[in-house]
């Protein structure tokens, strides 16, 4: 983000920006399914409840998905717009998403962090009073909107607090390895308060996540793997909440199991670190880019990096 002719009021800009235009584009997407269900002759009192509460309802859950997925153009538009960068320098050194790198991550995501969800699924029935309620009448829709919406909105919130806050945080700070401390814990915060109101248990995992993202963007060069990540951890929930029923939690660590879920989670994305730290050997992920040092020789004339 320090290209050549980088400003300490870019990154102020950028900010604008992408609050502005992401809350136009989401309204604009949520007015747009509500006239689309209503379109294809819905009942307005059947109209899905959006509270936050209902994400297992699968239009519940494709309407918040899609109002998050509008993200990712908006980071691309700041990048070009405020920085006057090509819009790939949101996703890895390269300027550009690495697909070669998703489907090591993710088997190291499932190995790792979903068999940990699973752990805690199990031990919220076991030692909790849950039963298996499920699955849920519409789990054939819910399984659609998660497979095929969910993954994109891991990667749009990935986007906006990896891909350009992270950055634009970091970019106020001249010391690399300072900068990127300072925005892994303040993205990180931002992250956990950003889901709303929550027990101390709940923001603290969710804090954790925000932490261990930044750890392997640090590590890969890239967003690959907290995407990956994100999007492991989430689609399992919802799927096994829709096979499952309403005992899998999906928006607070489970009552009663609190310390145990939140230690297992804690290990198990510890544990995702330290895979994706020793598969570098064998992955070798970019971590260096030509853009690291963009300032201009002397003389010469000050053409921006795209």
């Amino acid at each position: 983000m320090r290209s050549r002719d980088w400003a300490w009021w870019r990154p102020l800009l950028g900010l604008l920006l992408l609050g502005v235009v992401y809350v136009a584009l989401a309204v604009v997407t949520a007015i747009a399914g509500v006239l689309g269900l209503l379109a294809s002759g819905a009942d307005p009192g059947t109209l899905p409840d959006l509270a936050l509460e209902e994400l297992t309802d699968p239009w519940v859950l494709l309407f918040v998905n899609a109002s998050l997925i509008v993200a990712i153009p908006c980071v691309w538009m700041v990048w070009t717009v405020a920085h006057g960068m090509s819009r790939g320098w949101s996703s890895s050194v390269l300027a550009r998403l690495r697909p070669r790198l998703l489907v090591p991550y993710t088997l190291m995501a499932l190995a790792t962090v979903g068999v940990g969800i699973g752990l805690s699924v199990v031990i919220t029935f076991v030692a909790g009073d849950e039963e298996v309620s499920g699955p849920m009448p519409s789990f054939g829709w819910l399984l659609v909107v998660v497979l095929l919406t969910t993954p994109l909105q891991s990667a749009a919130e990935e986007y906006v607090f990896r891909g350009y806050l992270s950055q634009a945080i970091a970019g106020w700070i001249r010391a690399p390895r300072t900068g990127a401390l300072v925005a892994a814990v303040l993205s990180a915060l931002l992250f956990a308060a950003a889901h709303g109101a929550q027990d101390p248990l709940t923001f603290l995992d969710r804090f954790a996540f925000g932490l261990v993202a930044s750890a392997v963007v640090w590590l890969t060069g890239g967003l690959e793997a907290a995407i990956a990540l994100h999007a492991v951890n989430n689609v399992v929930i919802f799927v096994l909440a829709g096979a499952l029923g309403e005992g899998v939690a999906t928006e607070a660590v489970p009552a009663g199991v609190g310390l145990t879920f939140a230690a297992l989670s804690l290990t198990t994305m510890a544990a995702y670190v330290t895979v994706v730290a020793r598969s570098r050997r064998r992955l070798h992920p970019e971590i260096w880019t030509a853009a690291v040092d963009l300032r201009a020789p002397a003389g010469a004339f000050p053409v921006v990096a795209r």
